[in-house]
This record gives C-alpha cells, sequence and structure tokens, in this order.
C-alpha cells in the first residue's frame, strides 16, 4: 500500500513539474463547424483546420445544420465555429441558438458570418455587431450599407497582447478581405485593429452572451489569410478559449 501511495505521489509531482507530457496535454476542442450560404475554397480551408492543434471537428451545412443545435446534440460539442452567411433562420433555430449560448457553448464567428441574419436583430448582441447590407440608423442618422474590398493588404495591431485569444502574437500584416462601414456594438472587447480605410477600425474583438464566451474574427475570406501563421494561431486560440482552455 506505501508503495503504491509513493507511486502516485511521484507521478502527481511529475505532472506538476511538467516531466510526463501525457499529463500535460491539452483538453481536445471538440468542434461543430457550421457552414452554407456563402462559397469559399473548401480544400485549403479543411486543410488549414485540420492543422490546428488540439481541434477536432465536425461539419453541418445549412438548411440541415440547425438540428444539430438540438439539446442533446449540441451537448457533444465545446465550440461552435461560423463560417456560414445564411439570410433567414427559424423561430425554433432562433431559441435553440439562444439556448446554446445560455447554457455557455462557446463560439467563434468567422469572417463572412459576421455577415449573417439580416433579419434577426438579436444576432447582433450575439457575435458584437453586424455587417449591414441595407440602409441602417446610428445615432438617428442614416448610414449607407456596409462594403467589402478583396485582396487588401491589412496591417493589423493586437490591441490586447494579454489576451488568451492573442497572447503571443505581435502587430502583423494580412492580405484579406476588408469589410468597411460595419457595426461594432460599444461594450466588446477589443482584440485587434486596423487602420485600413478600406476596413472597420476592429477586425477581431470578444463579447460575453449569456453564459457564452465569443469571439468574431472578420478576417479569414481565403487561403492568403488561412496561411498566415497569425492568423491560424489566433483562430487555434479563440477557439480553446471561448470552449473553456
Amino acid at each position: 500500500m506505501k508503495t503504491l501511495f509513493h507511486l502516485l505521489l511521484i507521478i502527481s509531482l511529475s505532472c506538476g513539474l511538467g516531466l510526463f507530457s501525457s499529463c500535460n496535454q491539452d483538453k481536445e476542442m471538440n468542434v461543430l463547424l457550421i457552414v452554407g450560404g456563402h462559397d469559399f475554397d473548401e480544400v485549403p480551408f479543411y486543410a488549414m483546420l485540420d492543422k490546428l492543434p488540439g481541434v477536432t471537428y465536425d461539419v453541418a451545412e445549412h438548411p440541415n445544420a440547425y438540428t444539430r443545435l438540438k439539446p442533446g446534440l449540441i451537448d457533444r460539442y465545446d465550440v461552435i465555429l461560423l463560417y456560414d452567411m445564411p439570410t433567414e433562420i427559424p423561430e425554433d433555430a432562433k431559441e435553440d441558438f439562444v439556448s446554446m449560448l445560455e447554457n455557455g457553448k462557446g463560439l467563434v464567428a468567422l469572417h463572412h458570418a459576421f455577415c449573417s441574419y439580416d433579419s434577426w436583430p438579436e444576432y447582433t448582441n450575439i457575435i458584437g455587431g453586424r455587417y449591414h447590407h441595407f440602409p441602417w440608423q446610428k445615432n438617428g442618422k442614416e448610414q449607407p450599407p456596409s462594403t467589402y474590398k478583396h485582396d487588401i493588404g491589412m496591417d493589423i495591431k493586437v490591441m490586447d497582447t494579454k489576451h488568451p485569444v492573442t497572447k503571443g502574437i505581435s502587430d502583423f500584416q494580412i492580405m484579406d478581405e476588408a469589410y468597411g462601414g460595419t457595426e461594432i456594438l460599444e461594450n466588446v472587447h477589443p482584440l485587434l485593429g486596423t487602420d485600413e480605410s478600406a476596413s472597420g477600425p476592429l477586425v477581431g474583438w470578444t463579447n460575453n452572451y449569456g453564459n457564452a464566451k465569443v469571439v468574431t474574427l472578420t478576417l479569414g475570406h481565403d487561403k492568403q489569410a488561412w496561411e498566415n501563421p497569425n492568423f491560424t494561431r489566433i483562430l487555434s486560440q479563440a477557439i480553446s478559449w471561448v470552449g473553456g482552455k
């Protein structure tokens, strides 16, 4: 009995000191990737996801993706990664979407997922902003629709170097699609900014909704971004953070 106790004590101390790599392994993030409503270059995109450390994922495509948000089915996932751009969402899917966030399911909205659900105002509160396809109001004044521009070289400033999503990332450059004239809620926590005139001032932020952590990244249009090591590290760390790692 003493020998067993001593062995367990040694293993415990070794884990604390990082001597056994198996003791140090991070929890693997089980991700539900939702796509549909916007075309993308699938082969390099999935190749990028396959290289993210500690991430496994299933793909759900609209219009059948909403069934995966049902209680019981959604429980198997740590994180929802949105890379979709639907315009409409059924009422029961809205309820399931909000419910999973109230229950603490982590959410990452990537690039054109920022442009989803024109007719669902609550989506703005969930992801912390909106791309407007139509004229919109700001402080009582009508604003023109948001804009997009491809192949823009952007200087990205890391606005919070201590946050787990951006930890270890310095200011960098990226070639990507820029979204301009967008709405960003004042209560979001800024992570990434840019002075590029074709873009809104923020391209990455965190938000809280219900009991969920939410990260929105407007970067990530094509392989020019997906092959940028800063982008992939930020995406990986965003998934880990919202998943509670």
